[in-house]
């Protein structure tokens, strides 16, 4: 016997097949498309030499990451410090789309192009975070007889223009721009010597080499802490916040501001990381995150006081209008410095 269907019997057969079709979808999930992370190690590029600021906070990015596991590939730090860091700029500038090459930058990202002329500007890479900026001090022997910076000054002074030896890391670079703000602001003259990074310049204050530096903390805190070397004054508006002891009698916090020592200079120095031009959102979110990552670590903030650091950090549009901003500030500084390629 033939059963015919009505159209009750049709219309809810159609609709117990619908059901039966979403409830199959409901149970199906498709797999989540894998977030990106890198394919082979990655290449940490540190544009300057080894030993200086720059150098250190790779490495320890490096250690944290390799430490507490936050990658599954190695990360491999390589020095490209030739030409003033135009060898690491321009490599990262030519590695366009790889995501597997990350650079360190400072403010020589500003002064290389501006003084050498050479074909790069920060904009031709990607800008991820910034991790800190970085204090400048002015240091000097601490077997001289100078306390203050204006101590130090007045001696520069009765030793006549040019006698006296300023080091610094490169040549028309931030050291070099603080000591040309240094002799405007207090009418000295100084004999700048270039070395290749800050760790050679606190050796050659060691050794009586030179007459003074303006390092970063990071780069002379050893011999500052094994007595070899006096800090005199900082390159910012206000004092570093950290209290605990360095030296037996000293913390940062109680160098003086170079302003409260009478010479009217400031300059803090860029730590951030940038990555090749023509890479993804989603590469740049991946070592947004993992720098985050770095930063949030105990090790990190160790790292911070033990350098005396202002620990701000930027992403996004942030960084990319402080960026502008401090490429304007030292377009205006390398000008009157005389130190802009003709």
């Amino acid at each position: 016997m033939i059963k015919l269907r009505t159209k009750r019997s049709v219309g809810l057969f159609a609709r117990g097949v619908s059901l039966a079709a979403a409830a199959a979808c409901v149970g199906f999930v498709a797999p989540a498309a894998a977030a990106w992370e890198p394919s082979k190690p990655v290449e940490f590029v540190v544009p300057a030499g080894t030993g200086g600021g720059a150098d250190q906070m790779a490495r320890l990015i490096q250690g944290i990451i390799v430490k507490h596991k936050l990658m599954k590939e190695s990360m491999v730090v390589v020095n490209k410090s030739g030409g003033a860091g135009a060898e690491g700029f321009l490599d990262v500038k030519g590695a366009s789309g790889d995501a597997n090459k990350i650079i360190i930058t400072l403010s020589n990202l500003f002064t290389t192009p501006m003084a050498t002329g050479v074909p790069f500007n920060w904009k031709e890479m990607t800008p991820v975070t910034m991790m800190a900026l970085d204090q400048f001090v002015l240091w000097v022997n601490a077997e001289t007889p100078y306390k203050t910076a204006k101590d130090y000054i007045a001696a520069v002074k009765a030793a006549g223009p040019s006698k006296m030896k300023m080091g610094g890391t490169g040549s028309k670079q931030e050291d070099q721009i603080i000591t040309v703000g240094l002799e405007k602001a207090t009418g000295t003259k100084f004999i700048y010597v270039p070395f290749k990074g800050g760790g050679e310049v606190a050796v050659q204050l060691v050794g009586k080499h030179i007459d003074s530096t303006v390092n970063n903390p990071i780069e002379a805190v050893a011999q500052w802490r094994a007595g070899k070397l006096r800090p005199l004054c900082v390159f910012d508006d206000q004092r570093m916040p950290y209290k605990e002891k360095v030296t037996d009698t000293m913390s940062w916090n109680d160098i003086p501001t170079c302003k409260e020592s009478g010479v009217p200079t400031d300059y803090v120095m860029l730590r951030g990381i940038f990555m090749a031009p023509g890479v993804t959102p989603e590469q740049v979110a991946y070592y947004n995150d993992l720098m985050k990552k770095v930063r949030d670590t105990p090790d990190w903030k160790e790292f911070m006081e033990k350098g005396a650091f202002n620990t701000t950090s930027l992403s996004g549009a942030e960084y990319r209008k402080w960026l502008e901003g401090a490429e304007a500030n030292h377009k205006q500084l390398m000008t009157e410095a005389g130190f802009m390629a003709k």
